[in-house]
């Protein structure tokens, strides 16, 4: 009987642990699975082998046999009765152990020709009908599918609805209000679907979130430049601004300065999964200075001059 060395099919080394052990067969099973495999042959070879190894080395007894009796582990009990039961026939019959180590390679321990020669005589045929348990019938978890969505900052301003079409397949899904660029939401059960009966994959949506606004957003807080005119800002006034909900009136101080920020309240973008909650919108004054100014308004500013 070939000796295989399970430890290297797995990709383990012979320290390894039950956690890792198991890690490594699930991995390498879903990846050589026949049914994620159809029709070839290599993959089903390698699975089968896979699952015999994990039969072995996924049992902490039938490991600990396989590391003592190698490819004989299954006969590890009835090797053990055989030699109790040759030691005491040999002992009362005068002949020591020595009788027993000698008919099977003598020395200090068994040979392979030895194990071989063993198991032939104790189960009439060498282990060529040794049975191996099928994992076929497994039940493993879908894989997962990953897709990104491409969305403007204004689709994500309001919760609603969407068509995804992921592997020929329509998933109806609802988009939160206040999805970031770059965030990845999880849709359970919308994966692969499972083999032998496991559970369905998960479906992971990644958000690509293009701003074609005058808005610069900042986590739930939006950013905006607004011009002023030189007399609003010197007198003070209304003005009409937009904002992502539609516009709203902006009252403004008299001698307010380039530069100036001011904050509208929940005016800002939504916070993600909290319904009715927004950050802030704060507005930047750019002051425009005047340009083409008629005579008379030249001789209006010199008359401003003098005065100050």
């Amino acid at each position: 009987m070939k000796y295989i060395d399970y430890y290297k099919i797995l990709g383990v080394s012979k320290n390894a642990t039950e956690a890792e052990i198991k890690k490594a067969y699930r991995k390498l099973a879903r990846k050589y699975h026949p049914d994620v495999n159809p029709g070839d042959k290599n993959a089903e070879q390698k699975f089968k082998e896979l699952s015999e190894a994990y039969e072995v080395l996924g049992n902490p007894e039938n490991r600990k046999k396989y590391d003592q009796y190698g490819e004989h582990w299954k006969h590890a009990d009835e090797f053990e009765k055989a030699k109790q039961q040759q030691q005491y026939s040999y002992q009362h019959a005068g002949g020591g152990m020595g009788g027993f180590e000698d008919a099977f390679g003598g020395g200090g321990g068994f040979t392979e020709s030895g194990f071989s020669e063993f198991f032939e005589n104790l189960f009439g045929g060498g282990g060529s009908g040794r049975s191996h348990r099928s994992y076929s019938s497994a039940k493993f978890r879908g894989q997962d599918f990953t897709a990104e969505l491409q969305l403007s900052l204004r689709d994500v301003y309001k919760t609603h609805k969407r068509v995804l079409t992921v592997n020929g397949k329509n998933i109806r899904i609802t988009i939160p209000a206040g999805v970031e660029n770059g965030q990845v939401i999880k849709i359970k059960g919308h994966g692969g679907k499972g083999i032998n009966g496991g559970p369905n994959g998960d479906l992971y949506i990644k958000f690509i979130i293009v701003n074609d606004t005058p808005f610069k957003r900042d986590g739930n807080n939006l950013y905006r430049t607004v011009d002023l005119d030189l007399y609003t800002a010197v007198l003070g006034g209304d003005i009409m601004i937009d904002t992502l909900d539609g516009k709203v009136k902006l009252k403004v101080k008299p001698e307010t300065q380039n530069g100036t920020k001011v904050k509208l309240k929940g005016k800002g973008f939504p916070v993600y999964k909290k319904e009715g909650v927004h950050g802030d919108l704060i507005i930047t004054y750019n002051i425009k200075i005047p340009t083409n100014l008629t005579p008379k308004e030249k001789e209006l500013f010199k008359e401003l001059a003098k005065l100050r």
